[in-house]
Parts: C-alpha cells; sequence; structure tokens
C-alpha cells in the first residue's frame, strides 16, 4: 500500500478541488483501490461506492449487468472493463467509472490470459482504456501492480481532462 496510498491521495485532492465523484468496480485487484482512495481523510467528498465484482454472479447481483450485455464478451478484456466503467457511472451518477479486470495468478484465467494479465478502464468526461501484463505469477504483486496501474490511469484521465478545459 506504500506505492498507492499516495496516488490515491493526489487523485482525491484532485477530485475534491474539481468537485468531481467516483466508482470503482475491481476484480483482480480484490478492493484495492477502493482502499487507498477510502485511506484519504475526507473520502466523502469524492468516493461514492465500489464494488469487488469477481464473478458473475456479483456481477448480476451488484451492477446489474446482464448476460444479454455480456453477449460477445468475455471477462478480462478491455471491452468488458470499459462496461463496467460506464455501468458504474451510469448506476452511481459519478464524474468517473473506474475498473479493474485480470488474472492476478498464480495461474491465468479460462480465457487463456496469463497470470499478472489486467485490462483497466476510466469513464469520465473522457474515456481510455489500457491492457497491461506483468510477466509475474506472483498474486500479491499482481494485485498491487493492478491497483496501482488503474489511479495512475486515472491520474493520466484526470490530467487530460484538465488540459482540455
Amino acid at each position: 500500500m506504500d506505492v498507492i496510498l499516495p496516488r490515491a491521495a493526489a487523485i482525491g485532492a484532485m477530485l475534491k478541488a474539481r468537485r468531481e465523484t467516483v466508482a470503482v468496480a475491481e476484480s483482480s485487484s480484490g478492493g484495492l483501490v477502493s482502499a487507498a482512495l477510502l485511506a484519504v481523510p475526507g473520502a466523502s467528498a469524492y468516493f461514492l461506492g465500489g464494488a469487488v465484482v469477481y464473478t458473475a454472479e456479483a456481477r448480476a447481483a451488484l451492477l446489474g449487468i446482464t448476460p444479454e450485455r455480456m453477449a460477445g464478451m468475455r471477462s478480462s478484456s478491455e471491452p468488458y472493463a470499459q462496461l463496467l466503467a460506464r455501468t458504474l457511472r451510469e448506476r452511481f451518477g459519478t464524474s468517473w467509472g473506474i475498473a479493474e479486470t485480470g488474472a492476478a495468478g498464480p495461474s491465468g484465467n479460462r480465457y487463456g490470459d496469463a497470470a499478472g494479465h489486467s485490462c483497466l478502464a476510466i469513464s469520465g468526461p473522457i474515456e481510455l482504456v489500457r491492457t497491461i501484463e506483468t510477466g509475474s505469477a506472483v498474486r500479491a504483486r499482481n494485485m498491487r501492480d493492478f491497483a496501482s496501474a488503474l489511479l495512475d490511469l486515472m491520474a493520466e484521465a484526470l490530467e487530460a481532462g484538465s488540459a482540455s478545459s
């Protein structure tokens, strides 16, 4: 968390200054992004909610994403990460929805992705999506790296949003 907390604090400060809000969906990062954002004093000004969406059951129950909306899409993909981020933004009515989905390890997932594979997405005034491959099978390290990468992508989106306004 020592790497993640300073990034979350910087993002929290930007969100507060801009009076913007965020909701988070995580899978393989297991809630680390939400925990880091909530560790910042005053997080209630910008953090509206989050969910660890680890299974199809969680996806349906927590986000209301039906099998029909998943047609032609698989978990651990950029389109799926974007669907999560957009759905969060819509359901929570936030400025930003951010999402992560992947394979933390020590083995890959049932879709053929190796451990260390994660897809990240941001939905807000701008949208970004990115796939990372850590090359590691160490679960805890991947979880931290996925969370760190999602926070970096969020910072990138906030900075791009500032530059375009």
